[in-house]
């Protein structure tokens, strides 16, 4: 009875939530490593938001970062108290996005004027993660307004830099000692169309930014210059063709079952036509099967750069951006994977899936430190896509699961 009086609260606050999200995908909040100025206008919004609906208690952890006009990355958790103060429900959400891409894909809105169209909400950071942050606090609002005193605490994590390591955001808040190891950690962010699917193990990743150097020359006379912009193309096919030779193994515990090695962004070289580069800067994202051990890729990187330079004469130089090793995978058997597959039967009436994905969440950093955690929610999977969007059906009913997660 409890849980359908939540539910029906937060079935009335529908369009309210399509606002609230709509309010927060108005506000860019992009690293400074992809230009941006952070997530503090964010972050501010929020505070605004949370203080309205009275949590028990809101604290700010800032992280140091000179790179940003504010000098601080925000991370905002807020507090329910429930029966069992010292078992606590972590909700962790982040409000920092990548950037929109190339406007001109955006075909039904800018990426920063939020739309609503066919039940669904347009918007950089719609999905990616403004439906689950909205959703969370909602959730937490219907349990505070009707009186409730929810089962274990809430806390609801507001965390930055997700999109780029984490770094000033959940590994920051873990130094501050907040987190227990019989805490329940739920990421939501990422899942299936019909939240059938709770993730509990990811891929180990493996970042890259490949620099090519040759020799700068006019486009008519070549052979007294040395093209780095044909060289490193030809030195990302063939890794790209290596790499997916050499390390095949499919585990269809994972979605996607393989290995990926995906070249993605590309810096700019020269700024004329007619302008051999001297040099030429990619990027490769390797999502890669626990199975295989990330230093022996890396030598079979550098080894074909070697290869290269003895037979071009360029020098290719290999940095890594981003490394981290699979965690051990959370207990199919632990509390909060139990606790969410009944929320998800008795609440959607489906039997969920459990399994590892090919992206990275905070859930990581969880594992490694041996905590528990679970990636969860309903989504279309148009994250980082042009459109992006929410619908709003999802946006309600994830809030209902993480309602009843609190009280149940």
């Amino acid at each position: 009875m409890q849980s359908k009086r939540i539910f029906s609260l937060i079935d009335s606050w529908k369009d309210d939530m399509a606002e609230t999200l709509m309010e927060l995908i108005r506000i860019p909040a992009i690293a400074p490593e992809n230009g941006g100025d952070g997530e503090e206008r964010k972050a501010e919004k929020l505070m605004q938001i949370l203080e309205a609906i009275g949590f028990d208690k809101i604290e700010r952890y800032d992280a140091e970062d000179e790179r940003v006009s504010s000098k601080k990355r925000p991370n905002i958790v807020a507090y329910l108290y429930g029966e069992e103060e010292t078992e606590k429900l972590w909700i962790i959400t982040h409000m920092d996005i990548v950037p929109p891409g190339e406007e001109k894909l955006w075909t039904v809105t800018k990426p920063f004027e939020p739309k609503i169209e066919n039940g669904k909400i347009y918007g950089r950071g719609s999905e990616d993660n403004g439906q689950s942050l909205t959703a969370s606090i909602y959730a937490v609002k219907a349990i505070k307004k009707l009186g409730v005193k929810p089962k274990r605490t809430v806390a609801l994590a507001f965390v930055a830099d997700e999109e780029q390591g984490s770094r000033y955001g959940i590994q920051h808040l873990i130094k501050q000692g907040l987190f227990r190891e019989k805490d329940l950690i739920l990421v939501p962010d990422g899942g299936t169309e019909d939240g059938s699917f709770i993730e509990i193990a990811e891929k180990s990743a493996l970042w890259l930014k490949i620099t090519t150097i040759g020799k700068q020359i006019h486009a008519s006379m070549p052979k007294k210059g040395l093209n780095a912009h044909r060289i490193g193309m030809q030195y990302a096919l063939a890794l790209d063709k290596l790499l997916h030779e050499k390390y095949p193994l499919k585990d269809e515990y994972f979605d996607p079952p393989e290995s990926t090695f995906e070249p993605t962004k590309k810096d700019k070289n020269v700024d004329a036509v007619n302008i051999i580069p001297g040099e030429d800067v990619t990027y490769f994202d390797c999502r890669i099967l626990p199975n295989y051990n990330l230093d022996e890729i890396l030598n079979e990187v550098r080894e074909l750069a070697e290869n290269f330079e003895r037979k071009t004469g360029a020098k290719i130089k290999i940095e890594v951006l981003s490394k981290s090793v699979a965690p051990k995978p959370t207990d199919p058997n632990s509390k909060i994977v139990t606790l969410l597959r009944e929320a998800i039967e008795k609440v959607r009436g489906i039997k969920p899936r459990i399994g590892g994905i090919g992206g990275g969440t905070c859930a990581a950093f969880f594992r490694k430190i041996g905590i528990p955690a679970v990636v969860w929610s309903t989504v279309d999977e148009t994250a980082h896509q042009p459109n992006e969007y929410s619908k709003i059906d999802n946006l309600v009913e994830d809030s209902k699961i993480f309602a009843f997660l609190a009280v149940s």
